[in-house]
């Protein structure tokens, strides 16, 4: 039976054909879901895509979170459905407290377009198993509020249970508080990160690299096995 993974669509999402191409190349079955709606129509897993919902005009995701689609993410997210926030979806996540933080404009106040590179910190996720910790990858990048932040107690805690999943690497590219590029609740089911890996999964689009389909079949493999 084919994976089903759900990609919500909310106003302002760029990235969301782009993500349920990067579905169907690592195997599985996308599946679009309309940010109204609160059903789920029975998929495995979720993807909250990039882009600009609600044109962040209240803050970089903030609107979004209260869209109904979110009400059973949350609910299902806590009762152990993979879910991965890309860019805005990062935010989203953030604002929903699936993932403790906020994301704050760049520290550089610019729009920022660029092939990241990045280091796995952890391979144990249900997005990430397709990776070996301590792998350097490279990501496209692109945002303007993608600066990573928390106070200083959570921030040891995410560094203590292991939970930072991403770092970047040579250069920071917007601030985020120790080099932090994505990072995963305590079941590891949530994922949150800022980079955009469903721009990296064909070698002749982008940056030539398919680094980022690593992320799709991870997640495919942990459904045909769970």
């Amino acid at each position: 039976m084919t994976a089903r993974i759900g990609v919500v669509t909310f106003p302002g999402s760029l990235d969301d054909r782009d993500t349920q191409r990067a579905i169907r190349l690592a195997g599985a079955e996308p599946v679009a879901l309309w940010h109204k709606d609160k059903n789920l129509h029975q998929v495995d897993a979720v993807v909250l895509p990039g882009g600009f919902s609600y044109g962040d005009y209240l803050r970089a995701g903030a609107i979004s979170r209260f869209s109904p689609v979110m009400e059973t993410v949350i609910e299902q997210a806590k009762a152990g459905l993979p879910v991965l926030g890309i860019c805005n979806g990062f935010q989203i996540l953030t604002e929903a407290h699936l993932l403790p933080g906020g994301m704050l404009g760049n520290d550089h106040l610019h729009f920022i377009c660029r092939d990241q590179k990045l280091r796995v910190e952890n391979a144990d996720t249900a997005w990430t198993a397709d990776y070996e910790a301590g792998q350097e990858i490279h990501i496209p990048l692109k945002n303007m509020d993608g600066r990573y932040v928390a106070d200083e107690h959570t921030l040891d805690k995410l560094e203590a249970e292991g939970r930072v999943v991403f770092r970047y690497l040579d250069v920071n590219p917007n601030g985020s508080l120790r080099d932090i590029a994505g990072i995963t609740n305590e079941a590891g089911n949530v994922v949150g990160l800022m980079p955009h890996p469903e721009h990296a999964v064909e070698p002749l689009v982008g940056s030539g690299r398919t680094d980022g389909l690593p992320f799709f079949t991870s997640i495919l493999k942990k459904l045909v096995n769970a």
